[in-house]
């Protein structure tokens, strides 16, 4: 299991995976105060449902600051943005996202798996070796 390599990268790493899980589930909540407000016609359910996919929106910007320049310390990719490349044969998917599966991971599990290299890393600090000559 490979580690990052800094207290900053891990905080960064954290940041990233909740701004993108709350981004997923900015969608459903929307959709769920727009129903209701519709169904109760009242227009108050249906601002707030604006409200929540317009933090979606700020929290899809801010997924994608934080988490772009985040890379898997082993080859190099970037697990919470999609490239295009293609994935590892074992890479796994969250209702179809692979960014939404290394973001829950990362938050629930400590670990996450890159989908381009397959390797696992855990959310943890590598000790630094003193050098002795």
């Amino acid at each position: 299991m490979h580690r990052l390599s800094s207290h900053h990268l891990l905080k960064r790493f954290r940041i990233a995976s909740l701004f993108l899980v709350l981004t997923f589930l900015s969608l459903p909540v929307a959709i769920g105060f727009l129903s209701y407000g519709l169904l109760e016609k009242d227009a108050g359910w249906m601002q707030v449902a604006g409200y929540v996919l317009a933090a979606g929106l700020v929290l899809k910007v801010l997924s994608h600051i934080v988490g772009g320049r985040l890379k898997c310390p082993l080859c190099m990719g970037t697990p919470l943005r999609n490239l295009g490349c293609s994935k590892h044969k074992s890479a796994q998917t969250l209702f179809g996202s692979h960014k939404l599966d290394v973001a829950v991971s990362i938050l629930f599990q400590d670990k996450f798996r890159c989908p381009y290299c397959g390797e696992t890393t855990g959310m943890q600090v590598r000790e630094r070796r003193v050098r002795r000559y």
